[in-house]
């Protein structure tokens, strides 16, 4: 892999300033630099600064990282990433660059400014040094025309999705004298380093994503004028219900601006007057009134929809564009719609919605019709291969499948005829497929389009474990409806959870267990993980629920005994255990975290012990694993227990969950040993590697550790802060309660201080909180609220 440890964004812009924070993220040094500032501003002038002073030249680099330590979603896993940006200005800090790897142009979308400043950058370019463009649609062959050919050689398109922490796609186009060897590498360090995912493209018009993106988009637009449909109709339909991001079309037109989404049409419409589908891209007269009156979207307040102050609160109002007035949101009641909506599988909601008979339907079926053929005739033109496509739409508009996986959803054939039969003409290319996805001896390929050859082998991330791959070859050695046990070759088992938002039940209880047993048997070792939306929400409540309606309190202590000897399980292997969590790892999933011997986290893990939101505790070792962590960081720094237990306390107490995994060694989830993975594609490979590394001389731990305990005497003193709080109203009644059980549990109990107790103890602590709360009626609202809305509630 290519070696980049300095890199140099120049224009901090809020893209410019984004991707300079996520370099930092990656562990990278930063320079990020813009021009000088015109003039003074008032409080310069007050400072007494003038225009030679490093604060006034550098400010507009400076607000910008300031900015973004504000900025909503973080763009930093943690602020103090920040630390590894240096800031400057065009005018004296262009001679850096000689230091730097790789550079990074992200300036205004103007050919002639950027070619200004590439005249000024390339004398101060190191011999090796990469220089990239993140332009969203300017030609790279026009842009390197500026460049000497001796840069042209290392000059390429880098185009990151907004925002860059977040939109995993990033597309890398190179001009005509790009070194391939240099673009592969660059390809796996983004992939590697950054976490991205890679899709090569061409320069052509909008490059890949926006190409099919901005398309899908406008041609929806149209056909809902052509049906007589409303906005929030088209919404719901072409969301979730058609696999595609909840935001649809008019909410994420809001989201990105009118004035953006009008702006790239424009250029669309007369960058591609040889495209078949030219007339998409005029815009419907509508559009351009919205532009001109100011509406354009979430950046004015008001767009395609908007909030009103009422008597009765804020009211979210929808654009009725026949006659540019607002009124109040109508549910779709689409049969089709309300039958795809009740399905899990996207692939199911997609088959449910387009085969269907309703305008609905019939909306479902014209869009995905046409951007389906739209993206069959742009290959070669856009990508050489359907993948690049598909992962561009996943990775870069959040859908949940890309056209050509919904061709085979709605198979290829069927497509062809329907397609036909509605005087649409079909792509000849696709007469010869049967279906464009397969799996083949170990293998997945795609169908070859470009050259109809027939099936290639897909490419696969560096150390990447693929579970879809392993269950083409039946891989799986035991397993039920909630979870199963994988081989992952060379001794590994896998254990993966696999029901609805992965939730824990007694079922995924027993197959933890089994997985223990069955890699202390015949295996090295043992990867918890998935490759699902998420790691895991957590213990599925509505088991709890059923057995609190039947006021089975029997049935509850056995599951939460049951979810005990799972952790101990876990803990307690005479194998290593390592858990590689990602996304949403709630309440139970986090505990089994905390049991294992190592974690490698995903580096956008959203971690917590979150039980207090529901009314009850961590039961499963939770709270029992984080009073022993304090005990040893105690020992450790040879200091007094108390401040943390206070921070577990806090951590559990407030249900805190982290925003990202570098943030969980702060909270003491993660410890030394445990990593982060940046490309969740590599985080099963990566656990699997620290598996085997931790088995070359494993040593089971002694069971039952023993901590001294906090005590009593400290116990009462949280309790005082506890009802300080609840008095001064900053936390209820019966998080009064449940803090309070909490406490019991860390401080080891009604017993003196520093006095011995083991783990079983500890454990026992738990259950007896459990139960305490868990058949209190508020508890159960909680519970109750949350199976209903998803939200906590704070009764």
């Amino acid at each position: 892999m290519i070696l980049i440890n300095r890199v140099a964004v120049l224009g901090a812009g809020v893209m410019g300033a984004a991707i300079a924070a996520h370099l930092a993220n990656a562990g990278l040094s930063v320079l990020l630099l813009d021009r000088i500032p015109d003039q003074l501003n008032d409080l310069e002038l007050k400072q007494g600064l003038n225009k030679e002073s490093p604060k006034f030249l550098n400010r507009l680099a400076s607000e910008a990282l300031q900015n973004m330590l504000k900025a909503k979603p973080a763009p930093f896993f943690v602020p103090d990433r920040a630390r590894q940006i240096q800031v400057g200005n065009f005018r004296d800090d262009l001679k850096t660059l000689k230091d730097c790897d790789w550079v990074i142009e992200a300036i205004i979308e103007d050919p002639k400014i950027k070619a200004t400043l590439y005249a000024q950058i390339v004398p101060n370019l190191g011999m090796r040094t990469i220089l990239s463009t993140n332009t969203s649609g300017i030609p790279v062959n026009h842009l390197a025309e500026h460049l000497p050919d001796e840069v042209r050689s290392r000059f390429l398109l880098t185009h990151f999705f907004n925002p860059p922490r977040y939109m995993h796609l990033i597309e890398l186009v190179p001009c005509r004298a790009t070194d391939r060897t240099l673009l592969a590498s660059v390809a796996e360090f983004l992939e590697l380093r950054l976490g991205k995912g890679v899709v090569l493209g061409k320069d052509t018009p909008n490059f890949v994503g926006n190409r099919i993106g901005v398309f899908a988009l406008l041609n929806a637009i149209h056909h809902m004028v052509e049906l007589g449909m409303t906005v929030e109709q088209v919404d719901a339909v072409a969301g979730k219900a058609t696999a595609r991001p909840k935001t649809g079309v008019f909410r994420t037109a809001d989201l990105v601006g009118i004035d953006t989404l009008v702006h790239v049409a424009r250029l669309s419409w007369k960058a591609l007057s040889e495209d078949e589908q030219r007339q998409t891209f005029q815009l419907p007269d509508f559009l351009e009134n919205m532009l001109n009156s100011g509406m354009h979207g979430d950046k004015s307040g008001h767009g395609f929809y908007r909030k009103e102050k009422t008597l009765n609160g804020t009211v979210r109002q929808v654009l009725d564009f026949s006659n540019m007035s607002y009124r109040t949101l109508r549910q779709p009641e689409f049969p089709s719609l309300k039958k795809a909506l009740k399905l899990d599988d996207p692939k199911e909601r997609l088959a449910a919605m387009v085969n269907e008979h309703d305008q609905g339907a019939e909306f479902a079926w014209r869009n995905l019709r046409d951007t389906i053929i739209y993206a069959t005739n742009r290959i070669p033109e856009i990508a050489d291969g359907i993948e690049q496509i598909d992962l561009a739409m996943r990775w870069g508009f959040n859908w949940e499948i890309g056209p050509f996986e919904m061709l085979d959803v709605i198979g290829v054939h069927a497509f062809v005829q329907r397609a036909r039969k509605d005087g649409i003409e079909v792509p000849k290319s696709l007469d010869s497929v049967e279906r464009f996805y397969r799996f083949s001896k170990g293998c997945h390929q795609a169908w070859d389009l470009r050259t109809g050859a027939g099936y290639r082998d897909l490419k696969q991330t560096r150390g990447e474990v693929k579970l879809t791959i392993l269950k083409s070859l039946r891989a799986r050695l035991a397993g039920n409806q909630e979870a199963s046990i994988h081989d992952l070759n060379d001794g590994v088992l896998g254990l993966e959870f696999h029901s609805k938002m992965n939730s824990i039940s007694p079922e995924t209880l027993d197959m933890v267990i089994k997985a223990v047993e069955i890699a202390e048997r015949q295996g090295v070792g043992l990867v918890i993980g998935n490759q699902g939306k998420v790691f895991s929400a957590g213990a599925n409540l509505a088991v709890l629920l059923s057995a609190l309606e039947k006021q089975s309190f029997a049935e509850i202590e056995k599951i939460v005994t049951t979810f005990q000897n799972a952790s101990m399980t876990l803990k307690y292997a005479k194998v290593p255990v390592v858990v590689a969590p990602f996304n949403l790892t709630l309440g139970g999933a986090c505990e089994f975290c905390l049991h294992a011997d190592a974690i490698v986290a995903d580096a956008e893990t959203y971690m917590g012990l979150v039980e207090v939101g529901v009314g009850i505790l961590p039961a499963g070792g939770g709270c029992k694993e984080m009073a022993i962590r304090a005990s040893e960081l105690a020992e450790r720094n040879q200091s007094d227990v108390t401040s943390f237990l206070y921070k577990a306390l806090e951590n559990i107490g407030m249900a805190k969950v982290s925003t990202s995994a570098e943030e969980l060694f702060d909270f003491g989830y993660m410890r030394h040993g445990d990593s982060i993975t940046m490309n969740t594609a590599r985080l099963l490979g990566d656990a699997k590697k620290l598996v085997q590394a931790l088995a070359a001389n494993y040593r089971p731990k002694l069971p039952n550790q023993t901590i001294n305990a906090g005590g009593e005497g400290l116990a009462a003193s949280m309790r005082t802060r506890l009802w300080n709080l609840n008095q001064g109203g900053f936390i209820s009644d019966h998080d009064h309660l449940i803090a309070s059980a909490v406490v019991k549990i860390l401080c080891g109990g009604e017993v003196p201080e520093g006095t011995t107790v083991d783990e079983s103890y500890l454990l026992e602590l738990e259950r007896e909180g459990f139960l305490s709360l868990v058949g209190t009626p508020k508890t159960r609202q909680r519970i109750e609220h949350m199976l209903k809305t998803g939200k906590p509630l704070r009764n």
